[in-house]
């Protein structure tokens, strides 16, 4: 039968010192058999239980010495021997508690952060810089705003159809192209180890049963726009409300330029002096540096906004970055259903979305003004098709597309001289 040690006091384990040369020291205190207190030579004190698990030898670590006392470490002494008696190892019970803790934490990964990581991995394969900007750029514009701030693990179809379908109709091909983006997402997540489970983006056997297929839809319909009649209304409407979603709304209609061209504006591609707004090649559609007239009352509007220190966009979101596409037509959607039968398509019967701006302006153009139509193409920054319109781009033909934005201007805001200025065909 084994000898047993001592059960020692509290005050006789504080006494207890390393004799001052060698390793680390232990002393029996009683109690429990193998219970030892462990005196490192530069007086380090931690508990230690000494004990046979199946055939293995084990030296299990109890806590330090004065956090866990005397009593508490023979508490756990006794309840670690009574898992060994039923059959449990302590030390691979601990490392399958930390594996599982890890996995946890490993799950705690934001879409917006896996965005971040899986760009950082992929993008050197794409082909060209424009692909690699318009990958990340569809998933930052579209998907962040609404997803960015959910842990990948918990991302379901529901909130990939959330950020999908409001543009499946209206923006097919982009809609198409973000789904496939943020498949890949959640592909590489679910390999470095952020969630498990199906891919709620996949479009086979999942999303393909909700939505209509891409090649249904694609050019279905036109993007609903406002009747000439309403613009001015509608107009007054928007200016009444505020936030920033709402001023953008106002520049884009304006400029009769595009959403992601409006939200992505910084501060230092506008000249206020000169009146021009330079929207860069990269952020354009075409490819081309689109320039901009600005008229008094786009001026008006951009000095009234306030700029924030370390902000250089010109429109940013409540927490920093773009606005998304869909704050643009929650605002439009608000003004729509405010007023007593909406701002609706003639055409579609729909209800008008900011692109239909576009076409807004397009028809103005065409059947309200004597303006060329090559000068309208190029104010809508379409592609060039031929020279006369190219000669638009050029030196001072902006100031008269400066002139048709000011006529354009003057009638959202229902200026007289505005309309003096239209000769109505």
């Amino acid at each position: 039968m084994p000898k047993l040690a001592k059960e020692l006091s509290s005050l006789e384990v504080k006494r207890l010192e390393h004799p001052g040369k060698g390793r680390n020291a232990t002393f029996a205190v009683g109690g429990v058999s193998g219970l030892l207190l462990q005196i490192t030579p530069n007086g380090g004190r931690s508990w230690v239980l000494r004990t046979k698990v199946g055939d293995k030898r084990r030296e299990i670590g109890l806590g330090g010495y004065p956090s866990v006392t005397l009593a508490q470490a023979r508490e756990k002494a006794r309840e670690v021997r009574l898992g060994i008696e039923g059959g449990i190892d302590p030390v691979a019970e601990r490392k399958a508690a930390k594996s599982a803790i890890t996995a946890a934490q490993r799950m705690n990964l934001t879409f917006e952060e896996a965005v971040e990581r899986c760009l950082a991995s992929k993008l050197d394969a794409f082909k060209n810089d424009k692909h690699r900007k318009q990958w990340a750029a569809t998933l930052k514009t579209y998907a962040v705003p609404e997803l960015g701030s959910t842990f990948v693990n918990d991302i379901a179809v529901q909130d990939v159809l959330r950020v999908i379908e409001p543009i499946w109709l209206s923006k097919t091909e982009t809609a198409s192209r973000l789904r496939g983006r943020i498949e890949a997402v959640l592909s590489w997540a679910t390999v470095a180890g952020h969630r498990s489970g199906d891919n709620p983006a996949r479009w086979a056997g999942n999303l393909k049963e909700l939505l209509p297929a891409p090649n249904k839809v694609k050019g279905q319909a036109n993007h609903a726009a406002l009747s000439i009649e309403d613009a001015p209304h509608w107009f007054e409407a928007l200016r009444k409300r505020k936030g920033m979603g709402a001023r953008a709304l106002e520049l884009l209609a304006l400029t009769a330029t595009r959403s992601g061209e409006v939200r992505g504006a910084v501060w230092n591609e506008i000249d206020l002096e000169r009146a021009i707004w330079t929207i860069p090649a990269q952020r354009t559609k075409t490819g081309k540096e689109h320039r901009v007239p600005l008229s008094q009352n786009a001026l008006a509007l951009l000095g009234d906004l306030p700029r924030f220190e370390g902000q250089e966009i010109v429109f940013p979101a409540s927490r920093g970055g773009q606005l998304s596409d869909m704050t643009l037509s929650a605002t439009m959607r608000r003004i729509h259903e405010a007023e007593e039968g909406g701002f609706v398509d003639a055409r579609s019967g729909k209800a008008a979305v900011p692109h239909g701006l576009r076409s807004t302006f397009r028809d103005w153009v065409a059947e309200h003004t004597k303006f060329p139509g090559e000068m309208a193409e190029v104010a809508l920054g379409h592609k060039i098709s031929n020279l006369v319109e190219a000669a638009y781009r050029r030196g001072d033909m902006i100031e008269k597309r400066r002139r048709m934005m000011d006529c354009w201007s003057d009638v959202l805001v229902s200026n007289e001289q505005g309309k003096n200025n239209v000769v109505t065909l």
